[in-house]
């Protein structure tokens, strides 16, 4: 089905998007499995006096929001490359959701700013209780970005005696040789003095789902509009596959002939050419 202008541009912007959002679904269950699977880490989710820890609460979180952001790219992607307008509309109103529920959790994160700081924290000192109990590569890794993120070092922050001092950013000057900021305190601080801008990005986020919304109505409306037009074969006296019509008569065959003169009483039949007319066509 051919279309142009709005329409295509917002068929690429939709497979650019989904691309995206594709790539860090996969990011967020894939890491979520792994913390949820993981062999040094599958004995906390069987203890029942750990199953609302931060750490249980937050695995489940991002194994539920890379499922989810998965089941809506299925749609999404599915949807703009073979142009189905049911697919599309289903997609509108997954991103319709999850760009409401965007928005409220920035606002509720701004308005509790020093709680969820301090379950984050909690998060960071489960996993890194975990690894320097099993020297996981994967939560190392974890630990690694948090690190390179915050510019912290671990649980003290003091090279000499910090157990996961591999894991720490180079220090920045001669103080940081010696001392870097602990993860727990400039986790809380962070998210605190940068509520406005953890706000913002989950307001940023909801923005973009909103243009992907109104990007998916303007696609399905211009394949509704194309579907629902008519079309016609124009057929002309140029038209290879009919023949012309005949103007005067032509002579007879011989057995017609003898068949006419065989009842000489009967005046022949002449039938009249059809005219030329358009056929619509049968809608795909």
């Amino acid at each position: 089905m051919a279309i142009d202008g709005c329409g295509l541009v917002c068929k690429y912007i939709l497979i650019i998007f989904n691309i995206i959002f594709a790539v860090v679904g996969f990011a967020f269950l894939g890491l979520g499995l792994w913390l949820r699977f993981s062999g040094s880490t599958r004995g906390i989710f069987e203890i029942d006096q750990l199953s609302s820890s931060t750490f249980v609460i937050g695995v489940t979180v991002l194994i539920v929001l890379g499922s989810v952001m998965l089941f809506v790219v299925a749609f999404g992607d599915y949807g703009a490359c073979n142009e189905k307008k049911c697919a599309l509309q289903v997609f509108s109103v997954l991103i319709f959701f999850l760009a409401i529920a965007e928005i409220v959790v920035g606002a509720l994160a701004y308005s509790n700013s020093h709680e969820v700081g301090r379950r984050l924290g909690e998060f960071y000192v489960s996993l890194y209780t975990i690894y320097v109990n099993s020297q996981d590569p994967a939560i190392g890794v974890t630990l690694t970005f948090i690190h390179n993120s915050l510019h912290c070092c671990g649980m003290t922050g003091v090279s000499l005696i910090e157990l996961v001092k591999q894991t720490c950013p180079k220090p920045d000057g001669f103080m940081e040789h010696i001392v870097m900021s602990n993860c727990p305190l400039t986790i809380v601080n962070v998210f605190e003095s940068r509520a406005p801008l953890v706000m913002g990005i989950f307001v940023g986020t909801g923005a973009l789902l909103t243009v992907a919304m109104i990007c998916s109505g303007v696609l399905s409306s211009q394949i509704r509009r194309l579907s629902s037009s008519p079309q016609y074969i124009i057929l002309s006296t140029n038209t290879p596959s009919l023949a012309a019509p005949q103007l005067y008569p032509q002579p007879y065959p011989q057995h017609v002939t003898n068949s006419i003169n065989s009842f000489p009483d009967q005046d022949p039949v002449v039938f009249t050419p059809l005219p030329t007319i358009n056929l619509p066509l049968a809608q795909a």
